[in-house]
C-alpha cells in the first residue's frame, strides 16, 4: 500500500534517521560528501530523493548550493525541521520527470546525484532510463551524475530459492525476494515495536546491473569517468557488494 508520499511515507520518515546502518554514520556521510563536494567544484548540485537531507544538508555546509527533488512530502518534512533544512529548495515530485528550472544562485548544477540504492526504487527500466536523461537535461556540460548503488546479490542465492536474508536480530528482519526473469525484487521489513507489536512493510524494486546503468548513461548523453567500490575511491572488482559510478555529460 502507498500514499502521496509513495513507499516513504510517515511511518518510515519518523524513523529514517534513526537507521544503524552504515550509510547513518558521520564517517560515511563525510566521506560521501567529500567526493559530491570535489565534483560540484563551483557550481549547484541536484539530489534526486532528498529525503531528510542526510547528504544534502552536511554538502551545503560545505558551501555546495543543493537543490533536490522529492515526492516524499513527510521526509522533506523532517528535513526541514533540521537546521538549515529551510534553506534547502525542493521540488516535489517523481526525480524521473520533475524539472528545476533554476538552480541556487542561478548557478547551472554541474552535479546531480542519486544515493543509497534509491536508482533501485525504480520499478521498471523505462523508469530508470527517464532517470538519467532528466539527470543529464539538469547539468552544464561537463557536469556529473553520479549514482550509489548495490550490486546484484544473485550469487547468494541457493539453487531453487529466490529468496535472500539481509538483516536478523531480535526485534528486526529483512529479506529480498528476487524474479531473476524481471529483475524485479521485493524487500520485506518485520520489526517488533517497544509495546510488543509487529509491522511489516514491502518494498518493491528494480535490480539493475553496472553495465545496463552504462548503457542508460550513454542513451542520455552521458560517459563513465569513473566507478569506485564506495566513497573511498577504492577500485571496483567483481566481488564489491555496491559501486559508487560517474558519468560525465560531454562538453559543447
Amino acid at each position: 500500500m502507498t500514499d502521496e508520499d509513495g513507499y516513504f511515507g510517515e511511518q518510515v520518515a519518523r524513523r529514517y534517521d534513526e537507521s544503524s546502518g552504515s550509510e547513518f554514520q558521520p564517517a560515511t556521510i563525510e566521506r560521501t560528501v567529500d567526493v559530491l563536494a570535489e565534483l560540484a567544484g563551483d557550481g549547484a548540485a541536484l539530489e534526486l530523493a532528498v529525503g531528510t537531507g542526510r547528504i544534502a544538508l552536511p554538502l551545503a555546509r560545505r558551501g555546495v548550493p543543493v537543490h533536490g527533488i522529492d515526492m516524499s512530502r513527510a521526509m522533506v518534512a523532517r528535513m526541514r525541521a533540521k537546521p538549515g533544512g529551510e534553506d534547502i529548495g525542493v521540488s516535489l515530485g517523481d526525480f524521473t520527470t520533475t524539472t528545476v528550472d533554476t538552480s541556487p544562485g542561478g548557478r547551472p548544477f554541474s552535479l546531480a546525484y542519486l544515493v543509497f540504492n534509491t536508482i533501485m526504487n525504480l520499478t521498471s527500466q523505462d523508469a530508470q532510463v527517464a532517470c538519467f536523461r532528466n539527470a543529464a537535461a539538469h547539468l552544464a556540460p561537463g557536469g556529473c551524475f553520479v549514482v550509489e548503488v548495490g550490486v546484484p546479490e544473485l550469487r547468494r542465492i541457493p539453487a531453487g530459492q529466490n529468496i535472500v536474508p539481509f538483516a536478523t536480530g531480535p526485534t528486526e528482519w529483512a529479506y529480498t525476494t528476487y524474479d531473476t526473469v524481471t529483475q524485479d525484487a521485493t524487500c520485506t521489513y518485520i520489526t517488533v515495536t517497544e509495546d510488543g507489536r509487529g509491522e511489516a512493510r514491502t518494498i518493491p524494486f528494480r535490480y539493475v546491473w553496472p553495465s545496463e546503468l552504462d548503457l542508460m548513461a550513454q542513451l542520455a548523453g552521458l560517459r563513465l569517468r569513473n566507478r569506485w567500490a564506495g566513497w573511498t575511491r577504492e577500485p571496483f572488482t567483481e566481488d564489491s557488494p555496491q559501486h559508487v559510478s560517474v558519468w560525465e555529460k560531454a562538453l559543447g
